[in-house]
């Protein structure tokens, strides 16, 4: 599911992890409860470690891929969208 990833892709919480650490320059630790199971959000950039970092309506937070999964690819769509108005 990983390879599937990418910046920009269009993802849902699937699993919540014992604790969420904020996607900020100083990362802060908050509670699971912040987030529930099936928000979505979007891939703001890959983090070292193997965390995405994802922006939710709440804020931006790290995550692990075995947490998230991917509902929609932006890179596709617009890629599908060049190719059919050439």
């Amino acid at each position: 599911m990983q390879d599937q990833i990418s910046v920009g892709s269009k993802v849902k919480i699937v699993a919540l992890p014992s604790y969420l650490k904020t996607a900020e320059p100083m990362p802060m630790l908050r509670p699971p409860d912040v987030l529930e199971i099936g928000e979505e959000g979007i891939i703001i950039d890959r983090r070292p470690g193997g965390y995405w970092g994802v922006r939710f309506a709440k804020g931006a937070f790290l995550m692990e891929s075995q947490y998230i999964e991917v509902i929609s690819q932006e890179g596709q769509k617009s890629e599908n969208e060049n190719t059919s108005s050439s």
